[in-house]
């Protein structure tokens, strides 16, 4: 007879959906359990081994999902632009906002003259909304201080924001977002300033996990984002791009020849692009916020990732030009009825998919026994749920790192 093995927690009475190799993988009747915040075993709760739980939690029914994962945010700034939303509903131009001060260029003046803790404590209310709908696991991006200090005082705020929640952040350093104003006629000084400066000193205080770029027309070209992952690479750290939202520019296939965690947005990718990604293992993060917000018409290859093995994750962008998106859940639905994906590709796109865009596949985004213990326990019959509700905070029970929130 098998010793009986202590653990912390057992979980039951509910229908589990692991994920595992970004399927349902549903487990009928299931059982988690539980020990020092990591998951050691799941399975029918029929053929649960001899635990001895020092806490035992029995649901009513329901499914138990993955914590989710954000894998792509810009939660941390100052400020917003609800003018001008409401200003390009009655008919202003882009171009007149820009002319007058708005745009990207306002939420660098709101981020600059903001504190550390002014933007950890704006960031901390809209990160709130996601936990409350499940998230665990979050990316946040800095890239709109565009100088220095600024860049560094994001990334720091991120940190600290990441000490008092109940969430996995991870920083990723986006100071190759755009151009600073001070630098509009000499952008290779702003290049040259990232690569020279603020990197090794991102890497040296261990600010960020990873670094992104906005590869566009009206942002950084191919050749400035070489540059920057160039240097990235030669620090050790891990890239990702924002790549092909606006335009044709090869910048997925580029960021794919850099072993890029993820190419992002990706609307105007190519059969070239979606070849790379695969042949690199680069994760396509589609981003319908951002696309259902600007009224964009060009949606990404869905398809095309499909037919070459390219997993496709899905993330809320919540930024405060393009996707003021607090509802990952909602993210969900618009994968599905925007890009046409299946409500099992839009699960697995932020819970598996999403921890590999992140680098953390092997510990987070399923449920299997090594993983952490960051699962959601939902009052509903089927995981398709997720994706149909439209709006509204489904009730949920969240359990992060094997603690009950």
């Amino acid at each position: 007879m098998a010793a009986t093995q202590q653990i912390d927690s057992l979980w039951l009475g509910a229908d589990i959906v692991t994920m595992r190799d970004g399927r349902y993988n549903l487990v009928p009747d299931g059982a988690l359990a539980v020990n020092k915040g990591e998951i050691v075993w799941v399975g029918p709760r029929g053929a649960l081994p001899p635990f001895s739980a020092r806490q035992q939690r029995t649901f009513d029914g329901g499914i138990v999902t993955p914590g989710l994962v954000d894998c792509h945010t810009h939660l941390m700034f100052g400020g917003d632009r609800s003018l001008e939303f409401e200003q390009r509903l009655n008919g202003v131009s882009y171009a007149e906002i820009a002319g007058q001060g708005g745009g990207i260029l306002a939420t660098v003046r709101a981020t600059r003259a903001a504190t550390e803790r002014q933007l950890v404590e704006q960031a901390r209310v809209r990160l709130a909304r996601l936990l409350a709908e499940g998230v665990t696991t979050v990316e946040i991006k800095s890239g709109y201080g565009l100088d220095e200090a600024s860049e560094l005082r994001l990334l720091r705020a991120i940190r600290a924001l990441a000490q008092t929640v109940p969430a996995d952040v991870r920083a990723t350093c986006l100071a190759a977002h755009g151009f600073p104003p001070e630098f509009t006629h000499q952008p290779q000084g702003w290049i040259d300033i990232i690569c020279e400066r603020l990197l090794p000193q991102v890497k040296a205080e261990g600010l960020a996990d990873a670094v992104d770029a906005f590869c566009e027309h009206l942002a950084l070209s191919p050749a400035q984002v070489s540059a920057v992952f160039d240097k990235a690479r030669a620090l050790g750290l891990p890239v990702k791009l924002h790549a092909e939202q606006l335009s044709a520019l090869g910048g997925a296939e580029l960021a794919a020849r850099y072993g890029a965690l993820s190419a992002d947005h990706l609307e105007y990718a190519t059969e070239a692009d979606v070849m790379a990604m695969a042949q690199h293992g680069t994760v396509a993060v589609l981003l319908p916020g951002a696309f259902y917000l600007l009224r964009e018409t060009q949606r990404p290859p869905v398809a095309l990732f499909r037919q070459h093995g390219v997993p496709m994750a899905l993330a809320s962008d919540a930024n405060p030009g393009t996707s003021p998106a607090l509802s990952l859940r909602l993210m969900l639905n618009m994968g599905c009825t925007l890009f046409g994906l299946t409500p099992e590709e839009a699960l697995a796109g932020v819970t598996l998919w999403g921890a590999k865009a992140l680098g953390m596949e092997r510990t987070h985004g399923s449920l299997e026994p090594g993983k952490v213990a960051n699962f959601v326990h939902w009052e509903l019959q089927r995981p398709a749920e997720l994706a149909y509700w439209l709006g509204g905070q489904l009730p949920c029970q969240v359990i992060y790192r094997g603690d009950a929130q």
